[in-house]
């Protein structure tokens, strides 16, 4: 007993073969078999086998991070989630690797987006490796945030906003400077020779195009960043 390893309520994990360099993953023992965070699963065939696409966001409040993953299915179980709702679920068996520790567990593929961790690693895994401390976290070394960055550098999406097109004579116009005070002009551009609308000929030289990346942001009563109703 005593040669077995500390684990903390919460502690990083590690898959490789799915390409995930780190993720947080909630110490449960009271679920019997780990679970990880999937979205767009997709079983298809692969070599007469039956094998599952999925998309993870490893990183909790990050969308910007994704990582695609595929792995052979092993089973399709039935599982109660944690609000007693029975679902099926593909199974995987992948190696996790804890710190220095690195062993095969079996994953089922469960939409966590409303969880607040993107992995539960339940008692399978844990039972006969660790001591689980529920007062203590980290207890196999944690990550800054600068690190978090450095491991998925690679994957990280560029940031992306609606941009539109304004086609104005009149920027100081209310209704145009109500758009642009909530988004971000990244550029303008003079209307000249390629206008050809009759109606809005003679104005030609005035008018301008503002390119705005959006960014717009609601609060918890879904109003956006200006005070405009969402």
């Amino acid at each position: 007993m005593n040669d077995l390893n500390l684990l903390g309520s919460e502690e990083w994990c590690q898959f490789d073969d799915l390409s995930i360099p780190a993720i947080k993953a909630r110490i449960d023992s009271g679920a019997k078999t780990s679970s990880i965070q999937a979205s767009k699963i997709k079983i298809f065939e692969k070599d007469l086998e039956k094998w599952v696409r999925f998309e993870v966001y490893p990183v909790q409040e990050n969308r910007s991070i994704s990582v695609l993953c595929q792995a052979k299915v092993e089973d399709v179980r039935q599982v109660k989630s944690s609000q007693g709702v029975a679902e099926k679920r593909p199974v995987i068996k992948t190696k996790v690797q804890i710190a220095d520790q690195s062993f095969e567990i079996e994953l089922t593929l469960a939409n966590r987006e409303t969880m607040e961790y993107r992995m539960l690693l339940g008692r399978e895994a844990i039972n006969g490796r660790y001591l689980v401390d529920p007062s203590k976290s980290f207890c196999q070394g944690d990550y800054t945030e600068e690190e978090l960055k450095e491991k998925y550098s690679d994957k990280i999406k560029p940031k992306t906003g609606l941009t539109i097109g304004i086609l104005a004579s009149n920027p100081e116009l209310y209704s145009n400077k109500r758009i642009i005070g909530v988004a971000n002009v990244h550029r303008e551009t003079i209307i000249n020779d390629q206008i050809s609308n009759n109606s809005i000929e003679r104005n030609r030289h005035n008018l301008r195009l503002f390119c705005l990346d959006l960014r717009l942001t609601q609060d918890s009563h879904g109003y956006l960043n200006d005070g405009g109703r969402a």
